[in-house]
């Protein structure tokens, strides 16, 4: 772990950017200019070299998709392996900003270079606001030194990529570490199939939550939609309706053409254990598999990452048993 000493700052758009318009505020351009005249203001903090690369179209983070992460990703890897950038901070908008950390974090897998997400609740330039302090505060850490890997830096703290959540709507404090059980093996080194540097491709997902009366006609609608794979959200330790016999069979169904059955754990410091109930037990046997203590962002990213790549059914359900970049032991 080195201080940074050339840095790339990647601004996609969010709120830390935004400008009031007649629809209301909106990404706008020229973030640069801003940011180096705070700099200038400002000449005690902290910051190392850097250089500024704006993607377009700006994006308020709502609007976020898996194309964007690709985009994220191939500039990402274009700023480290072309223009030998040791370091990267990414300025993102705070709606889906955990859910670009946990993807980038298993699509930068063996990067050999930290990569810092961060944003704001205000806009930078609103008096008091958080979009300074986030921003420079990000500077400071990476001049310090920071692991390779993917992180988020807000109100303070430093957290990993792939087990961190937005927990809050207003407040500065609004990212946490998800508190979800610890539970898996690290992989003693990346698989070279999922290094960086291997391209990825679109993914058809989507995510169901269980709910008392959810229908086997509303699952089967889902699983025939042409997706690769479902996100479960399961009761507690991984129940679920296991006397609704129809909709078990509409699991197995699914699951024996090739879709990718995914299950975490609708409480937010619960993990999926199977075997504790039958309830639990009879989901797993339609070939479930259970993403055990990881988010939803991180599962999610951890799907995509692995289909995207192009790996088969059975090879994605083992992989989401290792942990890769820290979504399972920290």
């Amino acid at each position: 772990m080195s201080p940074s000493s050339k840095l790339l700052v990647l601004y996609t758009g969010g709120t830390i950017g935004m400008q009031m318009t007649a629809a209301g505020l909106a990404p706008a351009s020229g973030f640069e200019a801003r940011l180096k005249a705070e700099q200038l203001a400002h000449p005690q903090r902290p910051v190392p070299h850097w250089i500024f690369r704006e993607m377009s179209p700006l994006l308020d983070s709502a609007n976020m998709t898996q194309a964007n992460w690709l985009q994220m990703r191939d500039a990402i890897v274009e700023g480290v392996d072309r223009d030998g950038c040791d370091a990267v901070l990414l300025l993102h908008g705070t709606d889906t900003l955990a859910y670009s950390a946990a993807a980038l974090s298993f699509l930068l897998l063996g990067l050999p270079a930290p990569v810092v997400l961060t944003g704001s609740m205000q806009p930078a330039g609103v008096k008091g606001g958080d979009a300074w302090p986030n921003l420079f505060g990000a500077l400071a850490q990476l001049q310090a030194g920071v692991e390779p890997g993917v992180h988020l830096f807000f109100n303070g703290q430093l957290l990993p990529g792939a087990r961190v959540s937005k927990q809050k709507s207003e407040a500065f404090d609004a990212f946490a570490e998800s508190r979800r059980p610890l539970r898996g093996k690290r992989t003693e080194q990346i698989p070279s199939d999922l290094d960086y540097r291997q391209p990825r491709r679109p993914v058809t997902m989507a995510v169901q939550p269980l709910f008392p009366g959810l229908g086997a006609a509303q699952l089967h609608a889902v699983l025939e939609s042409g997706i690769q794979c479902v996100l479960l959200e399961c009761y507690g330790s991984g129940t679920g309706p296991s006397d609704n016999l129809e909709l078990l069979a509409v699991l197995k169904e699914a699951h024996a053409k090739g879709v990718v059955l995914a299950a975490i754990s609708q409480c937010p410091e619960g993990a999926v254990e199977f075997d504790i109930y039958a309830a639990g037990s009879l989901l797993a046997s339609t070939g479930l598999v259970s993403c055990a203590g990881m988010t939803r962002e991180a599962a999610l990213g951890k799907l995509f990452s692995l289909l995207g790549v192009g790996l088969p059914q059975g090879e994605v359900e083992r992989r989401l048993g290792q942990d890769l970049c820290g979504e399972l032991t920290g």
